[in-house]
């Protein structure tokens, strides 16, 4: 249910100018329809669903469709990861060997929590731990990882985002600390979608949300995982399996269910009379813990285009928006503690603590990275400017 944008500070006219950005840039192809929420003060000021379900069809889409997040499933996981440190189960200081004794050897023996929660492990960027492995299995891909993933720097020398190892080795973690020998599906459904009330989220594509799930579309030559799943076929296999176990991209939900969890940060760490986490953490995580550093994965891209290498800006958990005017899907315009994940070139959400504004969007079609970028940049953009 939205809410007069006035009644919060927020402006309608500029919020309208939201739906003909994105209808532009669906014009032109360079994705096929999106669902965003904006809100202030927790109230939904904003909630439209735009362009296509099935652009060959022209089929519209519709409110609460299920989205693969990808990557923003690595802020779920961060949250089980530092509800396991407040309970005392392992610390940001505790070295990753001390509960995967078989990660080790090397760099490795120094990699902490902290280093894999800000990505300054000095670990590779890979999106496989093994050439031709499935991975639709966190036992194999750990297995994995300790016999073939190697630290490349010395752990908290350089910020490269990681877009696999590091949260296979977090999910890892959580679940054999877990006082109640759970499955990790199980501890991310009991301690927190159930709590937060989100229905229409799952890891692994749950069989009631496949009708309204739409399937990721490449728009560059294909995708960075290859057969990814044994129980389900094609490229794409591991976003559509209902058992996937994969900790650091294998979440489907909706806008509205994300909406829920940016509201449990933007709350402090609790909603729906579920705590989560300690107001104290949740503000911890909105400090940069990589001055200095430039994201080496990121850095790379940015290089690619033309632009010059921003900042990592990385805290305990989430990206941060930070100080400097570059290119950020963040906008420029949002506070420097603005903070939040996005997912490889289709999703994102961020809270502005300072404006207390939330805003949310997947998307279908998988954007090139650059192109992403510049389309979020800009939603955000005229999002914050909608306070009035």
């Amino acid at each position: 249910m939205t809410v007069k944008p006035e009644d919060f500070g927020m402006s309608s006219d500029r919020l309208a100018r939201i739906r003909p950005a994105m209808e532009a840039l669906i014009e032109k192809r360079k994705f096929f329809g999106g669902e965003i929420i904006v809100a202030r003060h927790g109230e939904i000021v904003l909630h439209e669903a735009v362009g296509y379900r099935d652009w060959d069809n022209k089929v519209p889409l519709e409110k609460d469709a299920v989205y693969s997040i990808f990557s923003m499933t690595k802020s779920l996981t961060g949250v089980l990861a530092l509800n396991a440190i407040e309970a005392g189960r392992f610390a940001l200081t505790t070295k990753v060997s001390e509960i995967i004794p078989e990660f080790s050897g090397g760099f490795r023996e120094d990699v902490t929590f902290y280093h894999l929660l800000t990505h300054t492990s000095g670990l590779p960027v890979t999106f496989t731990a093994k050439h031709g492995m499935y991975i639709d299995t966190l036992d194999e891909v750990i297995a994995a990882i300790c016999q073939k993933i190697h630290s490349t720097a010395k752990p908290g020398s350089e910020a490269s985002y990681a877009p696999l190892v590091g949260h296979a080795l977090m999910g890892e973690a959580i679940r054999r600390t877990d006082p109640k020998g759970r499955s990790y599906r199980q501890i991310m459904q009991e301690d927190l979608l159930t709590p937060l009330g989100m229905k229409d989220t799952a890891l692994g594509l749950r069989a009631d949300l496949k009708p309204r799930h739409i399937k990721p579309h490449w728009l560059f030559d294909k995708s960075p995982l290859e057969h990814p799943s044994r129980r389900v076929a094609g490229t794409d296999g591991a976003f559509e399996d209902p058992e996937a176990e994969m900790p650091w991209v294998g979440i489907a939900s909706t806008v509205s269910d994300i909406f829920r969890f940016t509201e449990m940060l933007r709350r402090g760490g609790e909603y729906n009379g579920a705590r989560i986490l300690s107001p104290v953490t949740v503000e911890r995580t909105r400090l940069d813990e990589t001055p200095g550093m430039i994201n080496q994965l990121y850095g790379r891209n940015a290089i690619a285009r033309g632009w010059e290498p921003a900042p990592a800006y990385l805290s305990i958990g989430f990206s941060l928006r930070g100080t400097e005017i570059c290119h950020h899907q963040m906008g420029t315009l949002t506070s420097p503690q603005t903070f939040g994940q996005h997912g490889q070139g289709s999703t994102l959400y961020w809270v502005d603590p300072k404006h207390d504004v939330s805003f949310v969007c997947l998307s279908n079609g998988v954007m090139i990275e650059g192109e992403n970028y510049e389309r979020f940049q800009k939603l955000s953009d005229i999002a914050i400017t909608s306070v009035i």
